[in-house]
């Protein structure tokens, strides 16, 4: 009888050797995974860990704005509106209900989802700049109401006191951690599905897609949901996490950070906004922890964003892939660099294939 076990060693040999070494991106994301899953063993400093928290649950914060954004070309600067209403949403539940956490950050997602659907509903009608200003409003009107209502929001303090979701900083970190690999990696599995190369058209040119037949506003309502969704989870995790739900969750700096980590990281990706708040969000908090930084965090963080754009105009995380990988020119599909011939259909991938590759990207 065959040892289950090393069958199945043997057969994540196998499929890590044909579909992951192959491809120096992959080998990156799989050692970031890796990182991810034993960062508390490697270094488990609390304040490393917190830092790393809070990162993992941006992380999804930014990759959901750019399933809008960056495939279904909704761009939204009132995306703080989702994680906002998932950190209240599951901190109003939690500390008025006396509902469980683990039940409540569920709910606090369903209730982003909704405002998702609906903000999504009322701004389709709009175009362009007209519908990113709309979705710019949103937060704005809900701070208002939690201002107007502060025996129920709690005001500008926000709710306090919530129970964490684990009593160990350690429990608390793989949750995150691991909901952050489940979400991002199912956002990236829908935007690398038919409905992605849906959003893909819509965002290219949605009169085309209309006149194929195709209900192009189910589709961005999907896109505005399954966004929202994510947005909300992320929210009400980090409320559990930090303790508290507070207007800081719906301010207009942090709907404009999430643009910033999309158009930093390469917007249309999944994995590129993720990059983006690995490198952004630690580095700030870096450059905090010095005095002589102090002053210069933003600026420092401001220049290098703007070297990026500059030289990085598709994002850092394509121009990152361009240098280490190659696409053949027959079969469309990604080699490395080190490579004469491609993997699958073995055609030249020559000085010349690769030049004519990055000009049709271009």
């Amino acid at each position: 009888m065959r040892n289950p076990i090393a069958f199945a060693a043997r057969w994540l040999w196998v499929e890590l050797k044909n579909e992951v070494f192959v491809l120096p991106s992959r080998s990156l994301v799989l050692a970031w995974v890796a990182t991810i899953l034993l960062l508390p063993v490697i270094y488990p400093d609390p304040y490393i860990l917190r830092v790393a928290v809070l990162t993992c649950l941006f992380a999804v914060f930014a990759a959901s704005w750019d399933l809008l954004a960056g495939y279904a070309g909704q761009v939204n600067f009132g995306h703080a509106l989702f994680f906002g209403a998932g950190a209240y949403g599951s901190a109003m539940l939690s500390q008025k209900l006396g509902l469980s956490p683990w039940l409540t950050i569920w709910l606090g997602a369903a209730i982003a989802t909704l405002f998702g659907a609906v903000t999504g509903y009322l701004c389709l009608r709009l175009r362009g700049s007209y519908l990113s200003l709309a979705t710019l409003a949103f937060p704005l009107i809900v701070i208002g109401l939690l201002f107007a209502f502060p025996d129920a929001s709690g005001g500008e303090l926000g709710i306090s006191g919530l129970r964490s979701l684990a009593t160990s900083r350690t429990a608390n970190y793989y949750i995150a951690a691991i909901a952050m690999l489940i979400l991002v990696f199912g956002m990236w599995k829908i935007a690398d599905s038919k409905f992605g190369i849906v959003l893909h058209a819509i965002r290219d040119d949605e009169v085309a897609v209309r006149a194929s037949g195709i209900n192009t506003t189910h589709y961005k309502l999907a896109a505005f949901a399954i966004a929202a969704f994510c947005a909300g989870m992320a929210g009400a995790l980090l409320a559990h996490f930090i303790r508290i739900a507070d207007p800081s969750t719906l301010a207009t700096a942090l709907s404009f950070q999430v643009v910033i980590w999309g158009i930093f990281g390469g917007a249309a990706t999944i994995y590129g906004p993720v990059a983006a708040v690995f490198i952004l969000y630690p580095l700030t908090e870096w450059l905090g922890s010095f005095k002589a930084f102090g002053e210069l965090r933003l600026l420092i963080f401001a220049v290098i964003v703007l070297l990026v754009l500059l030289f990085m105009p598709r994002g850092l995380s394509p121009w990152v892939r361009d240098k280490i990988e190659t696409e053949c020119p027959r079969c469309k599909q990604r080699n490395g660099v080190w490579r004469s011939v491609c993997r699958l259909c073995g055609a030249g991938l020559g000085v010349a294939a690769r030049a004519n590759g990055a000009s049709a990207r271009q």
